[in-house]
């Protein structure tokens, strides 16, 4: 059995304050759960850690270290854009060094437009240099496994639940949060005939990381997590994550059973599985290092 973990410490004047936006708005598929695991691998360190829930209608402070933006529905999705956007705390929060984990609809929120519930195009926050159209067929349901990119290199390969029917397109500004072993993640851009040679997900700016993966994702990815805490706090102490390994290791061995001849997600599009560089054995190596 694991040591057992020091109880959490008590929240304070020097707690580090991770904001969850809107998950009333926002809170459709677990992705609340992140700023849970984002507190609570702080006070494991024992170090003080606070979650400020700000539900749709108040105001977004502007002061907090980190902010989790979650994935939802077309119009509550619309709602919390045009909300964000008349706020600007969310930019403000940015401009001062605070740091964003977004996910799904919350990804397409910080670019700088996506589809609204109306088919129209919508005006994002800007803080991520992409933009979201409406995908061709069906969605992207399933396992999505990505192997992370440059500005993400140091972790090992992830793993996360998509479900969404957008296309991302990265500007120039914008780097991607990792490549696509299994799954769709950022879609093949309009105009493509056939998708790209080495499809990507998310999108990363600085101190902004934005991803397709549900799960949620910083539960079934700790190094995640704790490369986003790192990002205000500095170097952390490592944690024992065994079990969270374990979980990890369980859905990496399921992304190929899902890509058999024939296989789709639960009613999304058809799931790719990349060969050039899926090898389980390989990726499970690596998550062990």
């Amino acid at each position: 059995m694991p040591p057992e973990r020091p109880a959490p410490a008590p929240a304070g004047p020097s707690a580090l304050r991770v904001a969850l936006v809107f998950p009333d708005l926002l809170g459709t598929y677990g992705d609340s759960g992140n700023a849970v695991i984002l507190a609570q691998r702080l006070r494991w360190r024992d170090q003080r850690a606070e979650i400020v829930e700000v539900r749709a209608g108040a105001a977004v402070p502007d002061s907090c270290d980190l902010y989790v933006v979650g994935g939802g529905e077309d119009q509550p999705q619309s709602l919390a854009a045009r909300e964000l956007n008349r706020q600007r705390s969310l930019h403000r929060a940015v401009e001062r060094g605070a740091a964003v984990l977004a996910v799904c609809a919350g990804l397409q929120i910080l670019g700088t437009t996506f589809v609204g519930p109306d088919g129209q195009e919508q005006q994002g926050l800007g803080l991520l240099d992409c933009t979201t159209v409406r995908g061709r067929g069906r969605r992207a349901v399933g396992e999505l496994v990505v192997e992370p990119a440059d500005l993400t290199a140091a972790l090992p390969v992830m793993t996360g639940y998509e479900n969404h029917g957008g296309v991302t397109v990265l500007g120039a500004d914008a780097e991607p949060f990792g490549y696509v072993l299994h799954g769709v993640g950022n879609g093949a851009p309009p105009g493509l005939p056939l998708p790209p040679a080495r499809p990507v997900d998310g999108a990363v700016s600085r101190r902004v990381w934005g991803t397709y993966m549900h799960g949620p994702v910083l539960a079934r990815n700790p190094a995640l997590a704790d490369a986003i805490l790192s990002l205000v706090t500095g170097p952390l102490p490592p944690l024992d994550d065994r079990e969270a390994e374990i979980l990890r290791e369980e859905r990496l061995g399921a992304a190929p059973a899902e890509a058999a001849p024939g296989s789709h997600g639960s009613g999304g599009a058809r799931r790719q599985r990349h060969p050039a560089r899926w090898d389980l054995r390989r990726v499970l190596d690596r998550s062990r290092r």
